[in-house]
């Protein structure tokens, strides 16, 4: 995830060779796509799906009413009104492009979905869930039908992100995304396979920057990937009435591989759907690398009685991903917060907040909350330092050490290599449900989400159409 960071094969600093005959990886996609179905899916890895899919549905639910959501609710409301057949979660309709665009606002605005670590770099698969719920419900597909086209998009994402280190060439995490939703959607609409490249590569020239993520940051860090299912979709329409695609836009002169300066040659004919095993889901409403430090204070918090007041200092070993993102590393600097978009990107904050009020939730990211002085002052009382021991035990691990020193000489150290939600500590359905249950409070009430809950359980059994019919009786409630 650093700038530095060597890319495999990568020994000469060349760009590999441009191919523009025989098998190409968008072909490959596209293949991979329309032979995969929900069948290929084990029974563990449809119930971690399913358990995402309740998850990201908790925080769109949880975006609604939010003044950047407003805006791009507005948008597809005006300029989506063409044929509105597709369910706005939180009421109203607007057509496949524009719910498509929504949806996907919905669930990566409040920053709490899912993600997949890779040893280069990470992604959220989530960001899948709004577009292809739409393009499903358009299609008027089963929710197995629903959930098969959804597990492809996830395990294209997955794989991606762990065979490319798209950050340390500048490329947002959501660059794999244009080609996951490309395939997912594709499936989900029907394409054949020519139909299925062809927009494999118009979605692949959808390469978002990583700037988006860097300080300052800005609203446009929980609504790129919207950005991103707006152009794909479209794209993949497109394709749908025969506009053709850069079939080789991975490995053609001036591809992907180009860009990356790497050779990209994935066997999608060997390809599973078992990215779901690695699937880490958030148990604190903040960027991923930061939720085992969160963890370990809250843990330190919980077994010693720590007056905040009395802290001289805090230290907090990490990870060089989660250094760099979160503590003040190539991202830019951590200690000047102001906004929700600076506090859940910042490990000063977090820790500062977390050990002051117990937890990290979207009550820990309102404007009143980050601004007030108790956590303004502790934050600059917060040193991140990145562990080379740490690093080599990322992805398997993610492991953070925090000590806090107090004004009277004593000190506490506490260390843990993972969090609850990380793939090796997965939530149950009681958990995920109580996540749903926090986030959702206020915006649909107990019998409405238990419907939701139900709905997503059973979705073998149901179609789209009427997981959307519930999703869209959710109540929007605009916020400051």
């Amino acid at each position: 995830m650093v700038a530095s960071e060597q890319h495999a094969g990568d020994s000469s600093g060349k760009p590999p060779e441009p191919i523009t005959s025989g098998p190409s990886q968008a072909e490959g996609i596209a293949r991979f796509a329309c032979r995969t179905n929900y069948g290929d899916l084990t029974p563990k890895r449809r119930e971690r799906l399913k358990v995402s899919v309740v998850d990201a549905l908790a925080c769109a639910i949880s975006a609604l009413g939010a003044p950047p959501i407003e805006a791009c609710r507005a948008q597809a409301q005006e300029f989506g009104a063409t044929a509105p057949d597709c369910t706005l979660i939180g009421g109203g309709r607007a057509n496949l492009i524009y719910a498509a665009f929504y949806n996907t606002a919905l669930v990566r605005y409040v920053d709490y979905m899912d993600s997949y670590l890779a040893s280069g770099g990470l992604c959220h698969p989530s960001d899948n869930i709004g577009a292809i719920l739409t393009a499903s419900e358009h299609a008027d597909l089963t929710g197995k039908d629903f959930l098969g086209a959804l597990a492809l998009a996830y395990q294209v994402e997955a794989r991606l992100t762990a065979a490319i280190p798209f950050m340390a060439d500048g490329f947002d995490l959501t660059t794999p995304l244009s080609f996951s939703l490309a395939a997912g959607a594709s499936k989900a609409l029907g394409l054949d396979q020519e139909q299925t490249t062809a927009a494999i590569g118009i979605d692949g020239d959808l390469i978002p920057l990583l700037v988006a993520r860097t300080t300052p940051i800005s609203q446009w860090k929980g609504l790129s990937s919207s950005q991103v299912a707006l152009g794909c979709v479209h794209g993949v329409l497109l394709a749908s009435r025969g506009v053709t695609g850069p079939r080789y836009v991975f490995e053609g002169p001036n591809g992907l591989a180009h860009a990356v300066g790497m050779p990209i040659d994935i066997d999608w004919d060997s390809e599973r759907l078992d990215c779901f095993d690695r699937l880490a889901l958030k148990s604190y409403n903040t960027a991923v690398p930061g939720q085992s430090s969160i963890f370990c204070m809250l843990e330190l918090r919980r077994a010693h009685a720590i007056d905040p007041a009395q802290v001289e200092s805090i230290e907090d070993h990490v990870f060089q991903a989660a250094y760099d993102f979160m503590g003040g590393g190539s991202f830019g600097p951590k200690t000047d917060v102001h906004t929700k978009e600076d506090a859940d990107h910042s490990l000063p904050y977090l820790l500062a907040v977390a050990l002051l009020d117990g937890d990290v939730q979207p009550a820990q990211l309102v404007p009143a909350r980050i601004g007030a002085p108790d956590v303004q002052d502790l934050l600059r009382r917060v040193t991140v330092k990145p562990d080379d021991a740490f690093t080599a035990r990322y992805p398997g691990e993610v492991p953070s050490r925090v000590t806090v020193r107090l004004k009277d000489g004593t000190s506490h150290t506490h260390e843990v290599k993972n969090y609850p939600g990380f793939p090796s500590w997965p939530f149950t359905w009681d958990e995920i449900g109580a996540k749903f249950d926090k986030l959702v409070a206020g915006r649909a009430d107990d019998a409405l989400g238990s419907e939701i809950k139900a709905a997503v359980r059973s979705l073998e059994t149901i179609d789209v159409k009427d997981l959307m019919r519930l999703l869209g009786r959710v109540k929007v409630e605009r916020r400051a």
